[in-house]
């Protein structure tokens, strides 16, 4: 049988997804799309040649692999409606990108204890590439579909799995949220920075270009992040002054604090979403 994989949503993540797709050369034959919202799959068939499908149902009936990209609150209802669609297909694996949702709910709304499923917790800058997931599979995912799940997070970043699914609470505080904890830092180092003089083009194009040099060395270089900080830190120097301040007002500390929060929060709201 052709592999073929279909979008249940076409939102900004769906669509992410499906251009990272057809940009690593997945045929655009072999995805299909739908969603209620029909000038959204109109606008993903006009970009990227996929094949729009009429209804949930015409979509499970062609799409080996499923990609869930509903919202959380919806997710029970999606799987509800196509329920029986899914009995019948022993083959097809289900990847949820919706957060919140654990796969023992997502298996007993889909009316299938056994049913292969992968949950992926992406982020945002997936949007332009440069995303970060963590995917988990219970035992019913084969080898052959976990690269097959691999594959459609790495077109857009960077994949890793983890060995407990309980650790998607952790990812997501850490790379889920993470991007508005870096953009909460530079927003405000751009704002210190008008207020000492510099215009708004300048502190922004500074702060930026400054944040994704950082990244990059840090993506490149073999070494810790730590001796990175270190190499930049001369002694009796300006970095050496900053970080400093940052010490004593225990920087770390709030970071800690925000991270355990943030996981908190996530445990509260996978709670929410069981029934």
């Amino acid at each position: 049988m052709t592999e073929t994989t279909g979008f249940i949503g076409c939102g900004n993540m769906a669509t992410s997804l499906i251009g990272g797709l057809a940009r690593s050369g997945f045929p655009a034959t072999s995805i299909w799309v739908f969603d209620t919202d029909t000038q959204k799959t109109e606008s993903a068939k006009s970009s990227y040649g996929i094949q729009v499908a009429r209804s949930l149902d015409d979509l499970v009936s062609h799409a080996t692999t499923l990609v869930l990209a509903v919202k959380p609150n919806h997710v029970r209802e999606v799987l509800g409606n196509i329920r029986g669609c899914l009995v019948g297909k022993s083959t097809s694996l289900l990847i949820s990108i919706a957060a919140g949702i654990c796969i023992e709910d997502i298996c007993r709304w889909a009316g299938r204890e056994e049913l292969a499923v992968v949950r992926v917790m992406p982020n945002t800058p997936s949007l332009v590439g440069a995303g970060a997931a963590a995917l988990y599979a219970n035992p019913f995912v084969t080898g052959h579909q976990r690269e097959q799940a691999e594959s459609i997070m790495r077109s857009v970043g960077l994949a890793i799995w983890l060995q407990k699914e309980t650790d998607m609470d952790i990812v997501t505080a850490v790379s889920g949220s993470g991007p508005a904890y870096f953009f909460y830092i530079m927003e405000k180092l751009q704002q210190h920075a008008e207020t000492m003089g510099l215009s708004s083009e300048q502190a922004r194009l500074l702060v930026l270009q400054t944040a994704y040099g950082a990244a990059k060395m840090a993506m490149e270089d073999n070494h810790s992040l730590e001796d990175l900080r270190k190499r930049v830190t001369s002694p009796g120097g300006t970095t050496e002054k900053a970080i400093e301040v940052l010490e004593e007002e225990d920087l770390s500390g709030l970071l800690e604090k925000a991270l355990l929060a943030a996981c908190r929060r996530s445990r509260e709201i996978s709670e929410t979403m069981k029934g």
